[in-house]
């Protein structure tokens, strides 16, 4: 089973980049709890997910690149390239118009459909090489302009043409102190876009993975690279194969294996627009939990923790909410890792002060008509609005 990873601006395309290198690798690292057959069909299980055949000796990452402008995209090619061991195959980049700017509007209603065709044929390419397709791991930035906006507009266009495979979206959490001006209108618009066309969004927050480069790993002056890299061993902690039992590395067709469904509260919503957060959230109620144990003594590692319905939406037992996997096969320069993926309420009060700041600056009309001149109306807004007030009225009455 195959994932066609889909890298979007110079974010994802540099994320990407970390995420590929990563994966090759751990695949290929020598770990001393596994037998040389062992290690041989786990790297053989990644190279099937995330490469293609080779060429000249070398694997072809599964992989479209797609950005603005030709210089991100160049660059990861040629670091690719020159490292070896792996390297990218098909590309795409397009030269953004004179004028457009940072302009979610411009990415999802011009740009988007403009180069529909030569787009979803580099993605159709990469799916026919695919054995059997598992599904799409889409890359991007969440606040920025053009590349978001093209983001929301390809994740709908693989919705449409393949309803079956899994849509899985990695978007970064924007700095809570502001990159771009217009970023909480751009957020908005790609979170209600997402909402309707993915099937997961797997967040990261820059500001957290900043916090984890400064005060675990000591860097002093933090670049977006050290922030990548961070990203990609995260992702590739969850994403290489879970040695079985029986004696195979296995995958699932979600690669996380857990409900990512939100069903409303049966008391119904609250009124939209009139929910403030106004009492606080004592910890974080979830609707699934899955723990990824890597390395030594990960048979005895005690979970029952996580068992504890205390944790758990009334309305789910733990044992259908709770999920763990665990091999001994380590992943990457570490003995032992633990990973955690939660479907909960983490993101209910950054979600709901986005939503507030973009409804601050809607109310005075600020900055509208950079969204208007390119087709997206206040009608699109408030769409936008309503539904991810919905999204934060259902997880903060979980």
């Amino acid at each position: 089973m195959s994932i066609v990873t889909v890298q979007l601006g110079q974010c994802g395309n540099q994320i990407g980049f970390e995420v590929f290198d990563t994966l090759f690798s751990d695949s290929h690292s020598s770990q001393g709890l596994c037998s040389k057959r062992e290690n041989e069909a786990y790297q053989a299980s990644c190279k099937e997910r995330f490469f293609s055949e080779e060429e000249n000796g070398v694997p072809i990452a599964r992989a479209v690149l797609v950005d603005m402008e030709p210089k991100v995209i160049n660059q990861t090619l040629s670091k690719a390239a020159q490292s070896g061991r792996w390297k990218y195959g098909q590309h795409a980049y397009f030269c953004q118009k004179q004028g457009s700017g940072n302009n979610w509007a411009y990415g999802y209603s011009v740009h988007g459909p403009r180069h529909e065709e030569s787009i979803m044929n580099l993605i159709q390419k990469e799916v026919e090489k695919c054995d059997s397709l598992s599904g799409f791991f889409i890359i991007m930035s969440m606040a920025g302009g053009t590349g978001s906006g093209i983001g929301a507009f390809v994740t709908q266009n693989l919705q449409d043409r393949y309803a079956h495979s899994l849509k899985m979206n990695q978007i970064i959490w924007p700095y809570g102190t502001g990159e771009v001006i217009v970023q909480n209108y751009n957020s908005i618009l790609t979170l209600s876009h997402l909402y309707r066309s993915s099937d997961a969004l797997l967040v990261h927050e820059n500001d957290a993975v900043h916090k984890i480069c400064a005060k675990l790993m000591n860097i002093k002056q933090i670049s977006f690279s050290d922030i990548n890299q961070v990203l990609a061993h995260q992702l590739g902690s969850v994403f290489q194969p879970v040695y079985a039992a029986e004696g195979s590395f296995h995958y699932r067709r979600n690669p996380l294996g857990i409900d990512w469904q939100v069903q409303p509260p049966a008391s119904g919503l609250p009124p939209l627009g009139k929910m403030p957060l106004n009492k606080e959230l004592h910890f974080n109620t979830s609707i699934a939990n899955l723990v990824i144990l890597r390395g030594k003594d990960v048979q005895s590692a005690d979970l029952e923790g996580f068992k504890d319905p205390a944790l758990y939406t009334s309305w789910l037992e733990p044992v259908d909410a709770f999920n763990v996997w665990k091999t001994q096969r380590a992943f990457s320069k570490y003995e032992k890792s633990a990973s955690l993926v939660s479907n909960s309420q983490f993101l209910v009060k950054p979600l709901d002060m986005i939503v507030g700041k973009a409804w601050n600056m809607f109310a005075s009309k600020a900055y509208l008509h950079q969204y208007t001149k390119f087709g997206i109306e206040e009608e699109d807004f408030l769409d936008s609005f309503t539904l991810l007030e919905q999204v934060v009225a259902s997880y903060y009455n979980l």
